[in-house]
């Protein structure tokens, strides 16, 4: 379990235990990479500054619901073949991990 935010971090959850899985075979395969993804995601989620490692998914992808709720949806490249992508609920100040794995099909 992970420590609880402080000083404006925001928190971090898993959507489904499917990405909670893929969390932890990242890690067992890219822990420092998915470290530095955590650090990001805990202090600004949605930089306003994207590069091609972190940036808000495009088109269909662009956006996913939880809670009933429209949410903007981002990805971050932990390594050349593995990504995260997440929702970012600003109103709960809460990233929603939505899917941790090899880097999904749906965007090529």
């Amino acid at each position: 379990m992970a420590p609880p935010p402080v000083n404006g971090e925001w928190q971090i959850r898993f959507r489904t235990s499917e990405s909670a899985k893929g969390w932890q075979e990242l890690e067992n395969r890219a822990a420092g990479n998915l470290r530095r993804a955590w650090d990001a995601m805990r202090a600004d989620p949605g930089p306003a500054v994207q590069t091609s490692r972190h940036e808000r998914l495009k088109g269909v992808l662009s956006t996913g619901t939880h809670g009933g709720r429209l949410m903007p949806r981002w990805q971050i490249e932990v390594t050349g073949g593995d990504r995260v992508w997440y929702l970012i609920d600003v109103e709960k100040h809460t990233v929603w991990i939505d899917y941790a794995g090899a880097h999904p099909k749906a965007t090529d």
